[in-house]
């Protein structure tokens, strides 16, 4: 998937689904809830239970979302993500080792940074996004707010913090787009294996973006 199509998927979506799952069948359920809530853009973390098993199952089973993933380390994680079927890629930190390999196979890659010399490095390396990471930590809102008068042309994803609160506020200072987790995914609900809370969640999390 081409950085353009990317772009107009996350202006069209919005958020970004993020899912650390602790059991393969948990995180199948998880993903099918939000689906049914009306989110299109699903991560899943590199560290879950057979995140690639995960994310090839998640491709044939929903065929309206686009599936990626994150926390990736290093560059053969992010090789074997791809393989594995990933149509985008999210990691922690920046290295220009796995931006270069991710724009070779033509997959986005959404390195994470917080300063401004951070987040310049990763776009000038060729990422097709930056997350800002963790955002709540060092201001919020007020921060992307801050870093539009220098960077507003780069396209940035917060997450680390946002909620279904905050998620539209973030969009109004310049946000691209925002990551989500566990707003979506409250522990006891996942324990109680109470889907339609979580598809209701992202629904609400969908009417309030819009």
């Amino acid at each position: 998937m081409s950085n353009q199509v990317w772009l107009s998927q996350l202006q069209q979506h919005r958020a970004i689904a993020v899912i650390r799952a602790p059991k393969m069948d948990l995180g199948e359920k998880m993903a099918a809830s939000v689906a049914a809530g009306g989110m299109r853009l699903i991560e899943i973390t590199w560290n879950s239970d057979r995140a690639a098993d995960l994310i090839s199952l998640l491709r044939a089973e929903l065929p309206g979302c686009i599936i990626g993933t994150g926390t990736l380390f290093n560059v053969q994680q992010l090789q074997n993500a791809i393989a594995s079927g990933a149509q985008f890629l999210f990691s922690p930190h920046t290295d220009p080792e796995m931006i270069k390999a991710a724009v070779a196979k033509d997959v986005p890659i959404i390195p994470g940074a917080l300063t401004p010399t951070e987040i310049v490095t990763a776009w000038s390396q060729g990422a097709s996004c930056v997350k800002v990471f963790p955002v709540q930590a060092v201001g919020g809102t007020s921060y992307i707010q801050s870093l539009q008068a220098p960077l507003g042309h780069i396209p940035l994803i917060p997450t680390g913090g946002v909620t279904l609160e905050n998620a539209k506020d973030f969009l109004q200072v310049g946000a691209v787009a925002v990551g989500l987790s566990g707003e979506l995914f409250p522990k006891e609900w996942v324990l109680e294996a109470n889907w339609s809370a979580i598809a209701l969640q992202a629904k609400k999390l969908i009417r309030r973006l819009n």
